[in-house]
C-alpha cells in the first residue's frame, strides 16, 4: 500500500501532467498550479495556517491568478465551520464581494470562471444557513445553481460542476417545508434527493480515475454529509468509510468525517477510536467540536468520563453552537450519578446559554424545559444512540409500561422499545410498540408518536406499500409536536419513494 506522502506526490504529479494534457483546466489567469494545489490539499487536511501562507506566496508571485480568491474563500469557509463563530462570520463575509469581483473580471472562456463564482456563493450560503439567514442564503444557492447549470452546458466535460449540482439537488430535495424551501421554490428550485445522491456517488466513484482526482476529498466531504444528515441513508456508514479510506491519515477532515458518521450510524466504539487517534499538532486548525463529539460518543456507552470532553469543549469553543446541548449532556451525567442539584444547574445553563441555530441545540432546549427525564429511559436512549442494542433492550425489558406513570414517559417507553426492536430486526415487536407509542402519544407535544409512525412506514415499505403510505400519512396528520416540519418532510420523502 502506498504511504500517504507518496500518494500525495503521485496525485500532485498526475494533476500537473493532466493540466498539460488538458489545457482548458489552466487557462489565462485561472492557474491551478502546483502551489495552488498544495494550498488546496492543506485546506482539506485542515492545516489552514499552512494554506494561508501558500496562498499569500501565490498572491505575491501571481497577483492576477483568479484561483487565489477561490482558495481564500475555502480557507474562510473551513475556518468558520471549525470555529462556529458568528462574530468571525460577520467579520469575514465582506470578503465575498471582492473575490467575486476579481473572478468576474477574468477569462470568461475558462471553465473555472463560473465554477469559482458558484463555489463561493454556495459556501457562503451554507455558512449563512447555520445562522438562520435564509433569504440571502436562498439567493446565493439560486445564483450558484444557475452558474453551475450554465457551466455544464458550456463545459460538459468539466466534471466538477456535478459536485455543487449534486449537493444542491440533494439538500433542496429533502428540505422540510418552511421559509427556505418556499423561497427557493419561488426561484424555481425544487431539487431531487435521489438525483443528487446519484450525481455525488458517480463523482466519488469516478474522480479517482480522472484528471480531477485532486477534488476527490471535497466531493466526499459533501457526499458524506448528504448521506448521513440529509438522506439519512442506511448506506451512510459503509459508503463514507469506503470513500474516505483512500484519503491520507494526515487529514483531520478525514477523522472528523469518519467519527461523525460513525456516531450517527451506530459505530460508536469506532468513533471513539478514530477521535483518540486523530492527527494533532500546531499545524491543524483548532476544532473544539471534536471534543464535543467525543463527549457524545463516550456518554452513548454510559462512560461518565465524557464530562471531561464536554468541559473541554465549553472552555475552548468560541462559537455559538452546541453550547446548550453540551450543558444538557453534563446535566444528564450529573443526574445518572445521582446528583439531582447538578442536573438542575446544568439544565438551567442549557436554557440560558448558547443559541438555537442547530437542531441539537433546539432539542436540548426542549429537553431542558421538559420534566426531569426518567433515568431508565435516559440510559436506554443513550445506549440506543450508541447502537448498544442488546444492553438497551435488557434495560427496558426489566421494566414494563405500568412502571411509567406520566403519558410522556409511557409514550417514550413504547417508542424506545420500538426503535430497539426495529434495529434488532424484530419487525413485529417493533410495529406493536410503535402502535402503542402512537396510541399513547398522538395528542402530546412530544415527537414520539409522529416518529413512531415514520418508523412503521419504513418497516411496511419492505412488504406492504398500502400500510406504509397510511403510516406516513399518519405522521403528516399529527400536528403541534416537536420537530413537526422535519418529521413531515421525512414522511413526504417516504411517500415519494412509494410513488405517491
Amino acid at each position: 500500500m502506498l504511504k500517504p506522502v507518496r500518494i500525495k506526490r503521485f496525485i500532485q504529479y498526475l494533476f500537473l501532467c493532466c493540466c498539460l494534457a488538458v489545457p482548458n483546466l489552466a487557462l489565462a489567469n485561472f492557474d491551478f498550479n502546483a502551489n495552488c494545489l498544495k494550498a488546496y490539499q492543506n485546506i482539506f487536511e485542515l492545516k489552514l495556517a499552512t494554506a494561508r501562507q501558500l496562498i499569500a506566496n501565490e498572491k505575491k508571485v501571481r497577483p492576477n491568478n483568479s484561483i487565489v480568491p477561490l482558495l481564500e474563500n475555502y480557507v474562510d469557509y473551513f475556518y468558520l465551520i471549525t470555529t462556529e463563530s458568528k462574530t468571525e462570520f460577520e467579520r469575514l463575509e465582506a470578503n465575498k464581494s471582492a473575490r467575486i469581483d476579481q473572478i468576474s473580471d477574468d477569462d470568461k472562456t475558462s471553465p473555472y470562471y463560473l465554477y469559482a463564482q458558484a463555489e463561493i456563493n454556495l459556501q457562503w450560503a451554507l455558512i449563512r444557513g447555520r445562522y438562520g439567514a435564509y433569504l440571502t442564503a436562498a439567493r446565493e444557492i439560486n445564483r450558484a445553481n444557475g452558474m453551475l447549470q450554465d457551466n455544464s452546458k458550456k463545459f460538459p466535460g468539466f466534471h466538477l460542476n456535478g459536485k455543487g449540482l449534486g449537493f444542491i439537488n440533494a439538500v433542496i430535495g429533502a428540505l422540510p417545508d418552511g421559509f427556505l424551501k418556499s423561497t427557493l421554490s419561488t426561484f424555481g428550485l425544487r431539487g431531487n434527493l435521489q438525483q443528487g445522491l446519484s450525481m455525488l456517488d458517480k463523482l466519488a466513484e469516478n474522480l479517482p480515475k480522472s484528471t480531477y482526482e485532486p477534488f476527490y476529498e471535497e466531493t466526499v466531504f459533501y457526499y458524506a454529509y448528504v448521506l448521513s444528515d440529509v438522506a439519512k441513508s442506511p448506506q451512510a456508514y459503509a459508503k463514507t468509510m469506503k470513500y474516505t479510506a483512500r484519503i491520507a491519515d494526515s487529514s483531520l477532515l478525514k477523522s472528523y468525517l469518519q467519527a461523525y458518521v460513525c456516531t450517527r450510524n451506530g459505530h460508536n466504539d469506532e468513533a471513539i477510536e478514530i477521535l483518540n487517534n486523530r492527527p494533532t499538532g500546531a499545524y491543524y486548525q483548532a476544532f473544539p467540536y471534536l471534543d464535543y463529539l467525543m463527549g457524545i460518543a463516550k456518554l452513548n456507552k454510559l462512560d461518565y468520563s465524557a464530562s471531561a470532553s464536554f468541559d473541554r469543549f465549553l472552555q475552548t469553543n468560541k462559537g455559538v453552537n452546541y453550547i446548550k446541548d453540551a450543558n444538557l449532556h453534563l446535566g444528564w451525567i450529573a443526574l445518572l450519578k445521582g446528583d439531582d442539584a447538578g442536573y438542575n444547574a446544568y439544565a438551567a445553563k442549557a436554557k440560558s446559554s448558547g443559541y438555537t441555530y442547530q437542531e441539537r441545540d433546539k432539542q436540548a432546549l426542549n429537553d431542558a424545559n421538559a420534566p426531569v427525564p426518567n433515568k431508565t429511559l435516559l440510559k436506554a436512549r443513550l445506549l440506543f444512540d450508541g447502537a448498544y442494542l442488546t444492553k438497551a433492550a435488557e434495560l427496558l425489558n426489566s421494566t414494563n409500561a405500568d412502571d411509567y406513570t406520566s403519558p410522556k414517559d409511557k409514550a417514550e417507553y413504547y417508542y424506545r422499545l420500538g426503535r430497539i426492536n426495529d434495529d434488532l430486526g424484530k419487525d413485529e415487536l417493533a410495529l406493536a410498540n410503535y402502535q402503542n407509542a402512537i396510541n399513547v402519544g398522538k395528542n402530546l407535544k412530544y415527537y414520539y408518536a409522529a416518529k413512531a409512525a415514520i418508523q412503521m412506514g419504513k418497516i411496511y415499505e419492505k412488504s406492504n406499500p398500502a400500510k406504509a403510505k397510511a403510516s406516513f400519512n399518519t405522521a403528516i396528520g399529527m400536528k403541534n409536536h416537536e420537530y413537526e416540519s422535519s418529521i413531515e418532510a421525512e414522511a413526504k420523502q417516504g411517500l415519494k419513494r412509494l410513488g405517491n
